[in-house]
């Protein structure tokens, strides 16, 4: 599984601090996620971490 963070963005950093194998914020401020699939150690929290966007920014790809 593979997660894609939309326009929608707001720049929080809630899912960075639940999920920081995942989740960063890039230089402007914007989360973004790994372009990789998820390791399987990181899949409960990646999915906490889409869950709790308070944008609903966070989408599987």
């Amino acid at each position: 599984m593979r997660y894609f963070v939309n326009e929608q963005c707001i720049g929080c950093g809630l899912c960075a601090d639940i999920c920081p194998e995942v989740f960063s914020l890039n230089d402007q401020g914007k989360a973004e996620a790994i372009d990789a699939d998820v390791p399987e150690s990181a899949l409960d929290s990646a999915a906490e971490a889409q869950a709790s966007c308070p944008v609903s920014a966070i989408e599987e790809k």
